[in-house]
């Protein structure tokens, strides 16, 4: 997203520098000006000293007068206002750095959940990007105060790793973006279990992505997000706007492990409903250690006979 090519000047002036000089040329002073434009006086003095922008209505007026065209008055304030977005931006992008740092951006940008860019400026708007925020303060605001509580009801502000933790919930939910589920149906998911199950089962190559489907159908999306480096997490369930959602680590290699954080995850859709957001294998101060006992004994009644009778057996998604 970063635009290596393009050129930044260093600065730009105000039009209203522009029109000064030009008032000078015509030897006009700012009251006859104002009062040739229609304009009032107060506003020609803000313009010509950089406090007030030049509008379309102005630009036409100022052609009249000046004998130069409009669209130049406009291209000007367009320049302007462009260069002081981007030092307002570089200032919040300056501002972010330290708390990109925090990031294990070097294992982010190896797994391609960053593109592959060198200067820690580049990796904080990326960063920014990744996370489809405008400011690390908005960051802050979603995943440790809560203050969209509709969309992350927890706070990870307790977690010991809260920005390896947040990257990968946020991968999680790219991942499921691109995938599409049919309405939600509890019977359905219900009777896709014993599906799963089978599946569970056999193990057979591809065991994940014929999960996935089957979940879609019932109105779940399922996805595997990799391991990341400080973010210890078998899965976490959640709802995404009306659909259910599990995301899956496969940290542990080994298939019994598997099934039992999906079935555990799938527990909690079916028995807790749309607020809470679980994180397995983490402690965090909104923890329903209830639910995560009901989850525990939802998983062990769909599992429990084939963790006795199978050996652990590594696994590969």
């Amino acid at each position: 997203m970063t635009k290596e090519n393009q050129y930044f000047p260093e600065s730009v002036p105000h039009p209203g520098k522009t029109l000064a000089e030009k008032l000078d040329e015509m030897k006009m002073g700012p009251k006859e000006f104002a009062l040739r434009t229609g304009k009032p006086e107060k506003t020609i003095i803000a313009v010509l000293k950089g406090e007030s922008s030049i509008t379309p209505d102005m630009a036409v007026q100022f052609e009249n007068v000046t004998r130069i065209p409009a669209n130049f008055w406009m291209n000007q304030q367009r320049g302007y206002d462009e260069y002081i977005a981007r030092n307002k931006r570089k200032a919040t992008i300056d501002a972010a750095v330290s708390w990109a740092k925090h990031f294990p951006l070097a294992e982010m940008i190896k797994k391609g959940w960053l593109p592959p860019v060198k200067s820690i400026h580049e990796k904080t708007i990326e960063t920014l990007a990744f996370f489809g925020f405008a400011n690390h303060s908005a960051w802050e605001d979603y995943y440790c105060n809560q203050q969209l509580k509709v969309a992350f009801s927890i706070s990870l502000a307790q977690t010991k790793e809260l920005y390896a933790i947040s990257a990968w919930l946020r991968k999680g939910e790219l991942q499921a973006s691109e995938l599409k589920a049919n309405e939600y149906s509890e019977k359905k998911f219900k009777e896709s279990l014993l599906k799963i199950k089978s599946i569970m089962a056999k193990h057979p190559d591809g065991f994940f992505s014929q999960l996935q489907n089957i979940c879609l159908e019932a109105g779940v999306k399922v996805v595997h997000t990799p391991y990341i480096n400080k973010a210890p997490i078998n899965g976490c369930t959640r709802w995404l706007n009306d659909t259910p959602f599990i995301q899956l680590t496969g940290r542990y290699s080994y298939n019994d492990s598997f099934w039992f954080t999906f079935f555990h995850e799938a527990g909690h859709i079916i028995l807790h409903g749309k607020k809470d957001i679980f994180l397995e294998n983490l402690d965090y101060s909104d923890k329903d250690l209830h639910k995560e006992e009901e989850a525990n004994e939802f998983a062990f009644k769909w599992t429990l006979k084939d963790r006795q009778n199978k050996k652990l057996i590594p696994h590969s998604l």
